[in-house]
């Protein structure tokens, strides 16, 4: 019984020196998905704001920087008014600590309102 104690020393470690790698990258990729979804959400609700104010008829300067201010650091704008509908693009890159690189981005599409 003795001997087969001391064959076993050791394996706890052993397996946990394996495991451990393992549970901290699946925790990585796991922190890294909820930060791309918040970038996500946070496009999009700065599209929904900008497609709002575009709509309304704002110069594109006010439209930018309320677009900007929700927008994740780094996001680019496109901005389109036409005479029925108005598109608001926000895209940014995240910075998820993968070593793919990733981009979301979000979509508001509203009716133009009529003018004066």
């Amino acid at each position: 019984m003795r001997s087969r104690a001391r064959a076993d020393r050791g394996a706890v470690t052993a397996e946990i020196a394996v495991a451990l790698p393992s549970l901290v990258l699946v925790v990585g990729v796991a922190l890294g998905a909820v930060h791309a979804a918040g970038a996500q959400v946070a496009c999009a609700d700065a599209a929904r704001v900008g497609a709002r104010a575009l709509a309304r008829g704002d110069p594109d300067s006010a439209v930018r920087a309320l677009t900007t201010a929700t927008a994740p650091r780094g996001a680019s704008l496109h901005l389109d008014r036409g005479p029925d509908t108005t598109r608001v693009v926000v895209t940014a890159p995240i910075a998820a600590g993968l070593p793919v690189p990733i981009t979301v981005h979000g979509e508001a599409v509203t009716p133009t309102e009529p003018g004066p």
